[in-house]
């Protein structure tokens, strides 16, 4: 089973992701043993950002950095087990809301596909990329 990288790269539909995640020089961590739980915002997600915000944070690595560990979580937490849950902290260091009233949100970003099993975790397909307070 492919890792998370390699399972986003072949997806086809998380090139921006996969951009950040080499420019940001996290790829050995997101191949590493793991496990992560990583809300992946899609190409469609990254584009709804203002434009020039990908631009900009491709060129301040330590506030991309921060974004994108924003959207891990250590350990790998199955959609089963994210229902059940109110929050949970990050790999930046604060917590995402959790909410699954009506589906799954994580703050204001809604969960499209749970459960994309990975070989060191697992991705939650978001349709928004989340953005630390």
């Amino acid at each position: 089973m492919p890792d998370i990288v390699d399972t986003a790269v072949s997806a086809g539909s998380f090139n921006t992701l996969v951009a950040a995640v080499k420019a940001a020089g996290l790829v050995d961590t997101l191949k590493g043993a793991g496990p992560f739980t990583v809300f992946a915002p899609t190409d469609d997600a990254f584009a709804k950002l203002p434009s020039g915000t990908v631009d900009a944070l491709l060129t301040d690595i330590p506030k991309l950095k921060k974004i994108l560990t924003y959207h891990v979580v250590s350990g790998k937490v199955m959609a089963a087990d994210v229902v059940k849950l109110t929050k949970a902290t990050t790999v930046e260091g604060s917590d995402v809301k959790i909410d699954a009233s009506e589906g799954v949100k994580i703050n204001d970003s809604t969960v499209v596909t749970p459960d994309v099993a990975c070989d060191n975790g697992v991705i939650h397909i978001v349709d928004s990329v989340l953005l630390p307070a």
